[in-house]
């Protein structure tokens, strides 16, 4: 009876591995996001983090100034938390092809890739996170979906040994 719950178990954990969303399901949809292009400039982001249990626990402001020079896109963010805490981060992300980036940053554990298809741009990486005093990593699966030209949205999955931590929402405006 054991192994036939286990093996059931393991049948339902590998679908669930199945059915994940891929960047490649949006190739066709509209509108496109160019990530370089609609981040080039100032964007103003307004966002929540929600624990595991989905309690929203923490919000933002935040204003982002990206410069593209046709290979490299440079992402100044400075994020004004609702605890009074300011944290800023630079990425610089670069474009491999139409398809594919990667991008560094001083808080970022190795190089983030980046994956664009017609609206949708994911992004994973691990980020050192502060947490009572230390710092830990925590794996990032971030997806950007263009709405129209002015206005994205963010949704960052969180996670730590594969279960997840915490989901971050956020609202681009584009000026």
């Amino acid at each position: 009876m054991k192994i036939v719950f286990s093996i059931f178990v393991l049948f339902i954990l590998a679908g669930c591995l199945n059915n994940d969303m891929q960047p490649i399901d949006f190739k066709d949809k509209k509108p496109r996001l160019i990530i370089e292009n609609y981040l080039s400039g100032n964007v103003k982001a307004y966002g929540i983090l929600q624990n595991r249990s989905g309690k929203v626990t923490r919000k933002f402001i935040a204003d982002l100034d990206g410069k593209w020079d046709g290979k490299q896109l440079i992402l100044d963010e400075k994020f004004n938390w609702s605890d009074g805490e300011i944290q800023t981060r630079q990425w610089q992300i670069t474009k491999i092809d139409d398809h594919h980036y990667e991008g560094v940053a001083d808080d970022v554990v190795g190089t983030a890739k980046g994956f664009s298809y017609g609206p949708a741009f994911k992004f994973e990486y691990v980020l050192l996170v502060p947490f009572k005093g230390k710092t830990i990593k925590i794996t990032f699966d971030d997806w950007i979906f263009m709405q129209d030209e002015k206005v994205a949205i963010n949704r960052a999955t969180m996670t730590k040994f594969g279960f997840k931590v915490a989901e971050l929402t956020v609202t681009f405006i584009k000026s």
